[in-house]
């Protein structure tokens, strides 16, 4: 059997931010996505994420028992910001008028058939402890995001502290000769829920041109 799959590791530079700054280029990946239009932590947002980890983990059970692709761990949450202009935002500035894309990496082989099963089987487990139904399930998508060329960083702090940060990354990006193009991109590295404020590890991404 195939070793399992450690997505974090095998696109490892995506994944090793550091509080400097500095320029990647990112290939064209596969995602589980749930977009949205509300400020953030609203609950909107989290009625995405639901949906999200819902599906990402049916599909992974799946595929583990049928045993015709390797077993792998699913990745952490990431999300696009940006206004209703098309601009990036800051979402630590928490805007009244934002747009989302909530979003799980997945391996090369989730095809669209797979997430059709995990929509359905996540949909199936709610109903079966009588859980109100997850809207937010009707919207979830597989998508392929190219983002090229991009500069990021590593931010370590509550999510509404990361402005400065955000400041830091467009300066680098300005040094470099460089401008932003696309949407403010994040990556959450550890829970919420389980980690203090101060401990919490952010990706902050932005590609340029």
């Amino acid at each position: 059997m195939a070793d399992k799959i450690d997505l974090k590791k095998r696109y490892r530079t995506l994944f090793a931010a550091q509080a400097a700054p500095a320029l990647i280029d990112v290939p064209a990946l596969p995602y589980l996505m749930v977009d949205g239009a509300e400020a953030p932590g609203g609950g909107g947002f989290a009625g995405a994420v639901a949906a999200l980890y819902a599906t990402a983990y049916a599909i992974k059970f799946a595929i583990k028992k049928a045993g015709s692709d390797p077993d792998y761990g699913v990745a952490p949450l990431e999300a696009l910001w940006w206004s209703a202009d098309g601009r990036p935002v800051d979402p630590s500035a928490r805007p009244a008028a934002v747009r989302w894309k909530a979003m799980v990496m997945q391996p090369d082989f989730v095809d669209r058939r797979r997430v059709d099963a995990g929509i359905a089987a996540a949909r199936a487990k709610l109903a079966k402890k009588n859980a109100p139904a997850n809207a937010a399930l009707d919207r979830v998508v597989l998508e392929r995001l190219a983002e090229g060329r991009a500069a990021q960083l590593l931010h370590v702090g509550p999510y509404a502290e990361e402005g400065a940060d955000i400041e830091r990354l467009h300066a680098f990006i300005a040094q470099q000769r460089l401008a932003p193009r696309g949407r403010h991109h994040e990556i959450y590295l550890n829970d919420p829920a389980r980690t203090a404020p101060e401990k919490l590890k952010t990706i902050l991404r932005q590609p340029v041109g």
